[in-house]
């Protein structure tokens, strides 16, 4: 299976592309795409559209792992947030591919056993599972993880539907 996971933001989105095979995983590409402050709203939502979307054309994922809004405090940047989350769910949904979403609970707790598992702790285990030589980014790892989430929840899916 080849899933994408997206850690959605406005600043900061950050992407993975796994293959998986039964307990075996690989990352094909990950990263961080950024946009400036200083630039308007909605061309920093196009500029990551127009990259993930670049980057599901270059894998053909056959699905997509979301994390979900997280409840804030901060009206405005959870706001934010959700315009980052629809810009990511729409370049999938285009793309004909299925999206599936997560917690951050639910993230944590498959990658490091531990749904209060603090960001370094999620770079270290994603590092460990995916036999990467260094620590990836934080975004990139929490897409890394929203990925890995999917990959064990979807293939416990199949076990028990058989």
């Amino acid at each position: 299976m080849r899933v994408i996971g997206i850690d959605p933001g406005i600043a900061r989105t950050g992407y993975a592309v796994l293959d998986t095979s039964g307990q075996n995983a690989a990352c094909l590409e990950s990263g961080v795409i950024t946009t400036a402050a200083g630039e308007p709203f909605g061309k920093r939502l196009h500029q990551i559209y127009q990259a993930l979307i670049e980057r599901i054309d270059r894998h053909r994922p056959g699905e997509a792992a979301l994390e979900k809004v997280f409840h804030s405090r901060n009206t405005k940047a959870a706001l934010n947030l959700g315009h980052a989350r629809g810009v990511a769910m729409l370049a999938a949904v285009q793309a004909g591919i299925e999206v599936f979403e997560y917690s951050p609970l639910e993230i944590k707790q498959a990658v490091a056993g531990y749904g209060r598992a603090d960001k370094r702790q999620v770079q270290e285990m994603v590092t460990t599972l995916l036999g990467l030589s260094q620590l990836p980014p934080p975004d990139a790892a929490d897409a890394m993880a929203a990925a890995l989430c999917h990959t064990h929840s979807a293939e416990f899916l199949r076990k028990i539907s058989r």
